[in-house]
């Protein structure tokens, strides 16, 4: 491996090394003599979740670094949303008429990546949240265009795996969703979101409030399939019951296929929303 250190110091991964060859004693043998970077234990303890926290947003943001990885699209989309082939597996009629979106994404991150490869993969980077349905379309596109492409995976309570698109190196694994969330967009070009469901719902609103308030700058958003969200959110009762103003509804535009995706993010135009924010 390669050093490149800037400091005479001996290098951790030798000591770390090195602690494990000890002689074996009962103070050795203690939890304390553990050196405390490789001590899980005590990494793991409550008192210790602010390091915690601060190694989940260095570790892939060192990594992106290390890649060169300047710009990316998000695609967020439900986990249960099958491909065409397999629509008959669905555990609903309404997932089956979804699987079309499944192709959608799927085409929406080939063109995508195709452009990514211009730029050899630094900019307009796909990213997922890596795991199944959506997002393993979201990866496979990548694939198939010849390009990489990101995965955010999150261990949960039930056994999952990321999927087997998503390029190895650029894969990671969380256990907070907040940074996992802001790993989604710290580099985000345009944000596209495919019918979901809580999941997909909480990434939507949390990334529509930042842009809302000015807490992050206006990029496309794009929400693919009309009938799905005007179905399940009363876009305008929100509006007209004044919990939000009618410019917000300008946020976002809703489209359907990979092809009116890419063009609305190259004909995107701020509104110029943040510049009406109190105080700005």
């Amino acid at each position: 491996m390669q050093d490149h250190r800037r400091h005479p110091f001996r290098d951790s991964h030798l000591d770390r090394q090195a602690a494990k060859d000890v002689p074996v004693t009962p103070q050795t043998q203690s939890p304390t003599y553990r050196l405390a970077f490789a001590d899980d234990d005590f990494l793991c303890q409550e008192a210790l979740r602010p390091v915690r926290l601060q190694l989940e947003l260095l570790k892939p943001e060192m990594s992106l670094n290390e890649e060169g990885i300047n710009s990316t699209i998000v695609l967020f989309g439900g986990a249960r949303i099958p491909e065409a082939a397999k629509k008959d597996t669905a555990r609903t009629k309404t997932l089956a008429e979804l699987s079309a979106f499944y192709e959608e994404a799927r085409k929406f991150a080939h063109l995508m990546t195709e452009r990514s490869m211009q730029s050899n993969g630094k900019e307009d980077v796909i990213v997922t949240g890596g795991g199944p349905g959506v997002m393993e379309a979201g990866n496979r596109g990548a694939v198939e265009a010849g390009g990489r492409s990101i995965g955010l995976n999150i261990v949960l309570p039930h056994e999952q795996a990321p999927n087997e698109y998503v390029t190895p190196e650029l894969c990671f694994n969380f256990h907070y969703f907040a940074i996992r969330k802001m790993h989604f967009l710290m580099r985000a070009k345009a944000i596209c979101v495919f019918p979901g469901g809580f999941g997909t719902l909480d990434e939507t609103f949390e990334a529509l409030t930042l842009i809302q308030t000015g807490r992050m700058e206006e990029v496309p958003f794009l929400l693919f399939g009309r009938k799905f969200w005007e179905s399940i959110i009363n876009w305008d009762a929100l509006s007209e019951a004044g919990t939000i103003s009618a410019d917000d509804l300008k946020l976002f535009r809703f489209v359907e296929t990979a092809e009116e995706a890419m063009e609305a993010i190259d004909t995107w135009e701020s509104k110029g929303l943040r510049d009406k924010i109190p105080g700005r």
